[in-house]
């Protein structure tokens, strides 16, 4: 009985995985625009409130020189990949404890898969 238990939990974390990387960039650009684009560009150098988000994906954190981070951002020692971006998505805050993002999260796991697809096209 444990073992089908742990094969349901296993396969339930790759479906969320899955879900994640094939996230639709469509809706994702309209996420962005309503839910991020206030505050953060992606066009490459044109910072807001927030850092441009042009090349956000693979890029380190804290790593835009013309950006003046927050000393929590600064020490987080984080690369965005999808995984770290949904994390930071759901709960900024509690990602990074101290960042200056206002901005609570995002809490469905579908919007946070499309909004990283979005943000992995832009270059």
């Amino acid at each position: 009985m444990r073992v089908i238990a742990l094969a349901v939990i296993g396969l339930s974390l790759c479906a969320v995985s899955v879900a994640r990387a094939d996230g639709n960039a469509a809706n994702g650009e309209s996420l962005f625009k309503h839910k991020c684009g206030t505050c953060h560009s992606i066009e490459p150098g044109k910072n807001r409130v927030g850092p441009s988000l042009a090349g956000v994906v693979g890029r380190k954190s804290a790593s835009i020189e013309t950006y003046s981070y927050s000393t929590a951002m600064k020490g987080a020692g984080l690369t965005w990949d999808a995984a770290t971006l949904d994390s930071y998505l759901t709960n900024p805050r509690a990602k990074v404890p101290g960042t200056k993002m206002t901005f609570v999260g995002l809490p469905q796991a579908n919007d946070r898969a499309d909004l990283i697809a979005y943000l992995s096209t832009v270059k």
